[in-house]
């Protein structure tokens, strides 16, 4: 098994849906920045999940794969600093996914919130299959197959990451038990030395007896610093420690990132669904266009009416791009009529159309070199398959389908 250490590892994914709007960029691609220079970060094109809800009409499926490379590119997401790939060129999250649904309960599948909720919102398609129940379970394999420890997430999809939580645990409490388990723990502990088992002894004792989490915590780092025994030993231990079997699947953990709502033109949530988005390539025309026509508080009709920030979608917009003294401008002119509503928006279409133009650049450059494009990924798809692999190995053989 290869060394991994899963709480440097993060994994995050995104359905191809096309190009990517404003939105994104401030819910997801900016934080994934930021996550790429701090861990061992796997971003993927879920395209496989884009067929749980839309697979009647796979047709524009490839273009949306592209286009959305080319925006994460364009942004800053570097290959060079994370692997980026597409789900489908991993089989192994295939058959990860129909591995653990051998031992997953039914019932875990139908109480994820979001089941309900999705068939709900996307009424008219037709949602009673075997993969849009199974879509949680595929999440887990796509977790599972990096043995990532840190999943970047909203505080509404935390649900997903705990069915994992309970998948992972499930595996290991069913296929972790090796014949002499607990003897085999009990030998590699002695090969520390004598201080360093009574040590680990002493804070097992401490976390199985009274649940003390600190002494958990201090165990695991106490096991990644030892260079005296082997990894399995290392794995072994790990799953000891917590009473389970063997750690084949390490448990992830939920990265909660800050809820960045993006307003749409509208007020609402920006999405496309609402015809409400600026894309990260929209023309710089277009662009104005756009914000020049956003509504605006409606007791504003005529240029002296005095008008109120909080009621007008402009100002939303102003709160991410906007600093404090420009938004106590916008404040104080709109109360007293000071500024035009025009006035208003300048200043923000400015600074979005700067925030655009350097990704408008470079996302031309990658539309006419997509040989470029492909290259990134197919590399980033390899590198991934190898790591998954990797794992599909070891939970083969712990179900014991390593037979020749």
């Amino acid at each position: 098994m290869s060394a991994v250490d899963p709480q440097s590892r993060v994994l995050s994914g995104m359905r191809p849906t096309g190009r990517l709007h404003l939105g994104h960029y401030h819910g997801v691609l900016k934080n994934w920045l930021r996550l790429q220079h701090e861990y061992e970060c796997f971003f993927f094109v879920a395209d496989w999940h884009a067929l749980t809800t839309h697979y009647e009409d796979p047709s524009k499926l490839e273009d949306h794969v592209w286009d959305m490379v080319i925006d994460w590119l364009a942004v800053g997401i570097n290959p060079g600093a994370a692997t980026l790939f597409i789900q489908s060129k991993v089989p192994e999250h295939a058959e990860l996914n129909l591995l653990l649904s051998m031992m997953t309960p039914l019932s875990w599948l139908e109480r994820v919130p979001s089941y309900k909720d999705q068939q709900e919102k996307l009424r008219e398609r037709d949602l009673s299959t075997y993969g849009f129940l199974g879509y949680p379970l595929l999440q887990s394999a796509d977790i599972l197959a990096y043995r990532a420890g840190q999943v970047p997430v909203g505080a509404d999809q935390e649900a997903h990451v705990e069915i994992t939580r309970e998948i992972a645990r499930r595996f290991n409490h069913i296929y972790g038990r090796e014949p002499g388990f607990e003897q085999n723990a009990e030998m590699a502990i002695n090969k520390m030395g004598k201080k360093t088992a009574k040590l680990y002894r002493g804070l097992r004792k401490s976390y199985l007896e009274q649940g003390d989490e600190e002494a958990l915590e201090t165990a695991r780092a106490l096991l990644k610093e030892q260079s005296n025994i082997t990894v399995g030993d290392q794995e072994r231990l790990f799953g000891y420690l917590e009473g389970t079997g063997k750690v084949i699947l390490p448990e992830p953990q939920a990265l909660l990132t800050p809820q960045a709502r993006m307003p749409g033109l509208d007020g609402q949530k920006m999405s496309k669904s609402y015809g409400n988005a600026i894309s990260l390539r929209e023309a710089p025309d277009d662009v104005a266009s756009k914000l020049k026509k956003m509504p605006t508080d409606p007791a504003r009709i005529r240029r002296n009416d005095p008008g109120e920030p909080d009621k007008c979608p402009v100002y939303q917009l102003h709160q991410i791009y906007s600093d404090d003294e420009q938004q106590e401008w916008v404040q104080q002119g709109c109360r007293s009529a000071g500024i035009g509503c025009l006035d208003c928006k300048k200043p923000l279409i400015d600074a979005i159309q700067a925030e655009l133009e350097p990704i408008r650049m470079e996302a031309r450059e990658l539309e006419d070199n997509p040989d470029v494009v492909k290259s990134i990924i197919a590399e980033g798809s390899e590198r991934a398959r190898d790591e998954a692999q990797d794992t599909l190995r070891e939970v083969r053989e712990a179900i014991g389908l390593d037979y020749r």
